[in-house]
């Protein structure tokens, strides 16, 4: 019988994505047929999958990790923030409508025989299950009807181990108070905890992990220290933008506006890792840096309200200085379709119809459709043949006399993005550019910059390898597998 284990934890963002993909490594070494799942995740960092739908990000990832391609049965329910209070939700792969959060909370039972039925697709081609929790357990105003966390555990079966961290501090209460608020059936899914990202010496906590199993009665599985090359691994959502930016001074910078509802952000991540650029973003209330030599604008879950957002913060005026100063500015995706004349939304894909002027860097204007295109892409820029790998998830047609100046040609002969007559200004709806070595140094040439030689997707391997042993030295993965 194929073996399920939960990975939950005390809170939100205690590394519960990281653990499982770390896992799903080591136990794929170990020669187990691995398949990572999450019920319903909450992320507009997503990933287009193999068979043509999209996913969460860190459950593309965790595949990665399992050395399997990514299935949109790995992450049945996504929620796609589109305001504070409202996601478009995706139902294996595919957008199924948008919803407020209390109108969701009616939907959750309803979608539960979708998890169901994406997690007998993965107990059928794998020896083990990886299933990632959502949130915390402890939010028990949402338990009825829940998905994600003990309402997936109990009707499945699935037995739980609880991630607490120790770096946000108070993680015995949060571990300890976990159960105290858990319904008694609920606490009795989880079996073991974990501590996560320590620093110091461990053995300074060793009388916490027995205090934690005594109040709790859960095995202690393991208390893992800090792993500072998780870094360089793609991360799940924007919490992780919210980290000080690294200053790298007499090296060109790239200025990248922090959009309310910012998406694929994973996409600057191979630029971030050039030690030859440095990256900062730029949040609310501050100026975009006169000294940036390229302009990024990101990918948008919502790109008309983004785009109000960027003009409210005054960046327009911003981004106009920096091209009279003989700056660059290029747009992926959503920030593609702020550089063109117009953003128009007639259907009211994105909220009530409407129309508003974008930068005018572009003479393009696009048009949000009802339909989403998700694929994966190859090619090479125009300008320069450089090679690229990637992808494509939008809704929105763009058309234009810029167009005619196409920035990439797709392996099978079509045109993607769009470049302003003086070569500064140019957008496209590809996801992934950067991630190629060779695009990533070309577009470093041109901001008068040397690429690194590294080798971007072999480095993400080789982290993944790497925390799989570091998990393998300080948990248990033995009795993980047997409580599996």
């Amino acid at each position: 019988m194929t073996r399920a284990l939960m990975i939950q934890g005390s809170g939100s963002d205690v590394g519960k994505s990281l653990l499982v993909a770390g896992l799903a490594r080591a136990f794929t070494r170990r020669g187990l047929t691995v398949r990572p799942f999450k019920p319903q995740n909450m992320s507009n960092n997503a990933a287009v999958t193999a068979d043509g739908g999209e996913i969460g990000r860190a459950q593309a990832l965790q595949a990665r990790a399992s050395r399997v391609a990514p299935s949109v049965h790995m992450n049945p329910v996504l929620l796609k923030p589109q305001s504070e209070v409202g996601a478009q939700v995706v139902v294996q792969g595919r957008m199924i409508g948008t919803a407020r959060a209390r109108e969701y909370q009616a939907w959750k039972p309803r979608l539960l025989a979708s998890v169901l039925d994406s997690f007998a697709h993965l107990r059928a081609q794998a020896d083990l299950v990886l299933v990632e929790g959502a949130g915390s357990p402890a939010e028990v105003n949402l338990r009825r009807g829940d998905i994600a966390n003990m309402g997936f555990a109990r009707a499945t079966g699935t037995p739980v181990v609880l991630v607490g961290d120790i770096d946000r501090g108070g993680v015995i209460a949060s571990l300890v108070g976990t159960q105290a608020v858990l319904d008694p059936e609920d606490a009795a899914m989880i079996r073991g905890f974990i501590v996560n990202r320590f620093r110091g010496d461990p053995s300074l906590f060793a009388d916490g992990m027995d205090l934690i199993a005594a109040r709790t009665g859960w095995a202690a599985l393991g208390l893992v220290p800090f792993f500072p090359e998780a870094a360089r691994l793609p991360p799940e959502d924007a919490l992780a933008l919210d980290a000080p930016g690294e200053t790298r001074l007499g090296v060109p910078l790239v200025a990248v506006p922090v959009l309310p509802h910012i998406a694929n952000f994973d996409d600057l991540d191979p630029l971030r890792q050039e030690p030859g650029l440095a990256v900062r973003f730029v949040r609310p209330g501050e100026p975009i840096p006169a000294e940036a030599a390229l302009i990024l604008l990101p990918g948008s879950k919502t790109t008309i309200d983004d785009f109000a957002f960027l003009r409210a913060q005054g960046w327009d005026i911003d981004i106009r200085a920096h091209l009279r100063r003989g700056g660059r500015v290029l747009g992926l995706c959503g920030g593609y379709q702020m550089l063109g004349r117009t953003i128009a939304d007639p259907d009211g894909i994105e909220g009530e119809p409407r129309t508003l002027p974008g930068l005018g860097l572009l003479d393009v204007e696009t048009v949000m459709t009802g339909e989403k295109r998700l694929v994966a892409v190859t090619g090479a820029t125009l300008a320069d043949g450089e090679p690229f790998t990637g992808y494509e998830m939008h809704v929105g047609d763009t058309r234009g006399p810029d167009t005619r100046r196409p920035l990439l040609r797709f392996a099978d002969g079509r045109l993607d993005g769009a470049v302003s007559a003086d070569g500064r200004v140019a957008g496209t709806y590809v996801h992934g550019l950067f991630a190629d070595d060779r695009q990533r140094a070309a577009w470093l040439a041109r901001l008068g910059a040397a690429a690194s030689a590294q080798d971007y997707e072999a480095g993400i391997e080789t982290v993944l390898d790497r925390f799989a042993d570091h998990l393998e030295t300080h948990l248990d993965c033995d009795r993980l597998l047997a409580l599996a």
